[in-house]
């Protein structure tokens, strides 16, 4: 059997032919980082997102401490796969009467499906390598696990956290999707990635709603993410300006950020862009219907939005545009018999108006 250092070797090597461009190994220990996690929870923070307050039966929040959920577990896995593409982005974007996806929901395929099938390898490899007794546990996660990925990633060497609580690698950028395998393996973990932001800013400035309290802190409930995505209700009508053309998501702290400029694009054919995603028609979201949606977006994280949310963030965006040739549908969708749509295009309408001349 393979000692820890060899273990830790073999794995990465699995997850190179695996297609992922970084991979590291994280110890499972009290992480400073970690710590900040229950103030956050409780400060409300998390807004609707009430899967990150999850808790085990001793009432411990199981993201707070990996301990809390899968006290076997010795070593985290952590790989990073690339999903960069050559295309512009957000704050180059000018046309007004079009909105802006994501760049992780452009692609074909649901990256939780993509990172996942090459994790599964790495989880292969690593059983065909480590002949335990008792039995090698494991459990691969991508965005569902009780932990928080980003962190684990920092101390597998990854990538550091920046101010904008994003993973940044110094040579692939922030376009990183992760993954981690849990592991009751022993294996050499690798030294924590060294913070390179030094005294940049430039996220926390960007940010249109001002959803940073602070370097490393965010209040989501006032990110443009949350708003378009994870908000089932009414936007607060203080941040819906801000949220510009921003109809799935948010890049802005990402494109701004230096260690992007020269970040290299994915090969990856599943995470090129499918048409229409890379500044869609406002007017095609906003009066989309169900079965359209559908089928646009089958296989694609855009449908965590819902229709409903879709419509209603086309509507905040057409608002945000200055284009007064969006009244007429807006004021159609502000008759119609969705509520929630109505209000946010009545809003919108007027903002509308008061910007013409």
């Amino acid at each position: 059997m393979p000692n820890a250092s060899e273990l830790a070797s073999l794995v990465k090597q699995a997850a190179e032919q695996a297609g992922f461009e970084l991979a590291g190994i994280a110890p499972v220990r009290e992480l400073a980082e970690l710590e900040y996690f229950p103030q956050w929870i409780a400060a409300g923070n998390a807004g609707e997102m009430k899967y990150l307050e999850a808790r085990n039966e001793a009432g411990e929040l199981k993201r707070s401490a990996l301990q809390h959920t899968a006290p076997w577990a010795n070593s985290v896995v952590v790989c990073a796969l690339n999903y960069n593409t050559a295309q512009p982005y957000s704050t180059q974007a000018s046309e007004p009467g079009r909105g802006w996806i994501s760049r992780y929901a452009w692609s074909r395929e649901d990256y939780h499906d993509a990172v996942m099938s090459r994790l599964r390898l790495v989880e292969t490899a690593l059983h065909g390598h480590a002949a335990i007794v008792p039995p090698l546990q494991t459990r691969c996660y991508v965005d569902t696990g009780p932990l928080v990925e980003r962190v684990y990633a920092k101390y597998a060497g990854v990538g550091w956290i920046g101010k904008n609580t994003c993973i940044l690698n110094q040579q692939m950028g922030s376009w990183l999707f992760l993954g981690v395998i849990l592991t009751s393996a022993e294996m050499l973990a690798d030294l924590p990635a060294a913070d390179r932001c030094g005294s940049c800013t430039r996220c926390l400035e960007a940010c249109p709603t001002q959803a940073f309290l602070a370097p490393h802190q965010l209040d989501a409930r006032k990110c443009i993410s949350y708003l378009t995505i994870e908000k089932r209700n009414e936007i607060p009508e203080e941040l819906r300006e801000g949220m510009g053309r921003h109809v799935f998501g948010c890049d802005i702290c990402q494109d701004v950020c230096p260690w992007n400029r020269k970040a290299p694009a994915t090969s990856a054919p599943e995470f090129q862009p499918r048409d229409g995603l890379v500044n869609p028609a406002l007017e095609w979201l906003a009066e989309m219907q169900a079965e359209e949606f559908r089928s646009a977006f089958r296989g694609s994280p855009i449908r965590r939005a819902k229709l409903a949310g879709l419509r209603r963030n086309a509507a905040v965006a057409m608002g945000n545009s200055g284009e007064a040739r969006f009244l007429p549908l807006l004021e159609k969708l502000a008759s119609g018999e969705d509520a929630m749509l109505a209000e946010h295009a009545r809003w919108a309408a007027d903002k509308l108006r008061r910007s013409q001349p």
